[in-house]
């Protein structure tokens, strides 16, 4: 195809990982990342086939400076509420495809009513940040119902709290649905690719408005035409070779970042563990390599882990490069209200089986514990800090004056609402270190009297 982006050309990406390099030359791509400004495609396709076990070890390490300089200790929280499970789409990995219906599965969205009760209880969970998920179906799940839900959750303000930001992950639009979902004044859109081989792309996605791979693929673009300027990718590690997924994801980043002046806000890593329905299945090792190298070539990108995974694998991939996890997640439409009664879990019809099935405050005080700093920060987005203009700071390290203190207030909003006598004690004295070495921001004394502020009732005060 003539005009093919690179990041769709097969041909170039397994040229680039056909290329042949020393260790030298490993060592010293290993080194140009450790200044923090990325790497070519040629050059993460060089780490990606490294064999060396000195190669990955610096390669952890380096990893983990890039993402402790950058992100600092803070991780950012959020929840998926996944609002309708109505798709006509037949992708092979999902539990919500089409034939699911077929075998019995009966469908389900929830009305406005039952998106406040799941609003609420995760509001209740200290949530401040949602995912908003939904199957593709033109008829049971349009995008006039996705756009009603979002300002459904936006109207919801309790005492409990309330959603500030709601990122969107649904199906491709056409350039005025992506106008529409821009005047709901939502977060990131966030679309995965799930596989930037064309061939894999076609058999994982039969049937259906997704089966479209030149729709589907492009889609970015016309959601940064139609101003949405924070989008988000990823991929479904499992269905093709992963090194060539990471150099679509990196491709598709640079391909951005030349026509648009920005590249993703996040990326997502998910992954299919299941090595006889899916050849391609990544272990871990393989997957904290995968990690690293996305962290070392897009380094002010957020990488998002969910609870895919289990505690300790999250433990490791934030070490090397995830700066977002969700938290106390249900993958099941209404299963936050449904769990709250019956304490069940997820049965029926969830997109994905969980790994990480613990509580938000249960995650906090873990993240607490390995001296983390749990962030339900939504300041940027408010403070039109998005796009290109949040790119800026981040590369400057401007940004570093007000990420940390807005995840601090969060983190002491959280403990005054939500917590424990034993986590509020953990979070005011983490808060109390965090500031007492903070001498070289510019903030240091206002965040002091914020967080007596909120103390004393004040809510929502960010930078």
């Amino acid at each position: 195809m003539q005009d093919e982006p690179l990041y769709l050309n097969e041909a170039y990406i397994k040229g680039l990982l056909a290329a042949k390099s020393s260790e030298a030359e490993q060592l010293n791509i290993l080194e140009k990342a450790r200044q923090m400004k990325g790497l070519t495609p040629q050059e993460a396709a060089i780490l990606l086939t490294m064999d060396s076990a000195e190669g990955w070890r610096q390669a952890f390490e380096i990893a983990g400076e890039i993402k402790a300089h950058i992100y600092g200790e803070r991780v950012v929280m959020f929840a998926p509420l996944y609002i309708s499970d109505f798709c006509v789409n037949e992708c092979a990995y999902c539990g919500f495809a089409k034939q699911q219906t077929q075998d019995g599965q009966k469908r389900r969205k929830l009305s406005m009513e039952e998106i406040r009760q799941e609003v609420e209880l995760l509001e209740r969970m200290g949530h401040k940040r949602l995912a908003l998920e939904a199957g593709e179906d033109p008829v049971n799940c349009p995008l006039s119902y996705v756009l009603e839900a979002i300002q459904t959750i936006y109207d919801m303000k309790t005492e409990n709290g309330e959603i500030r930001r709601v990122n969107v992950n649904i199906a491709a639009l056409d350039e005025h649905g992506y106008r529409q979902l821009k005047q709901a004044n939502i977060g990131t859109y966030i679309l995965f690719q799930e596989t930037y081989q064309r061939a894999a792309y076609e058999s994982m996605h039969p049937s259906g408005p997704k089966s479209d791979f030149e729709f589907h693929s492009s889609a970015h673009d016309r959601a940064m035409e139609a101003g949405l300027d924070d989008v988000g990718g990823g991929v479904l590690f499992g269905l093709y070779e992963p090194f060539y997924e990471v150099l679509g994801m990196i491709l598709h980043n640079q391909h951005l970042e030349q026509k648009f002046g920005v590249g993703f806000h996040t990326l997502s890593a998910p992954r299919i563990r299941s090595g006889l329905a899916f050849p391609y299945a990544v272990n871990d090792e393989t997957f904290l390599r995968l990690i690293a190298v996305i962290r070392m070539a897009v380094p002010y990108t957020g990488i998002i882990i969910s609870t895919r995974e289990n505690p300790e694998m999250r433990r490791r991939l934030i070490k090397v490069g995830v700066s977002q996890i969700s938290g106390g997640s249900s993958v099941e439409v209404g299963g936050y209200f449904k769990n709250s009664k019956n304490g069940e879990n997820n049965e029926k019809l969830p997109q994905f089986q969980l790994e990480d099935s613990r509580t938000p405050a249960d995650i906090l005080m873990w993240l607490m514990d390995e001296d983390l700093i749990p962030s339900f920060c939504t300041a940027c987005y408010r403070k039109a800090r998005t796009g290109d203009r949040f790119m800026a700071l981040a590369k400057s390290g401007d940004i570093r004056d007000v990420c940390l203190p807005n995840a601090l207030m969060t983190l002491a909003e959280y403990a005054m609402d939500y917590g424990s006598a034993g986590l509020k004690e953990k979070a005011f004295d983490l808060i109390k270190r965090k500031i007492d070495n903070m001498e070289e921001y510019s903030t240091k004394t206002q965040l002091g009297i914020s967080i007596e502020k909120i103390i004393s009732g004040e809510r929502d005060l960010y930078i």
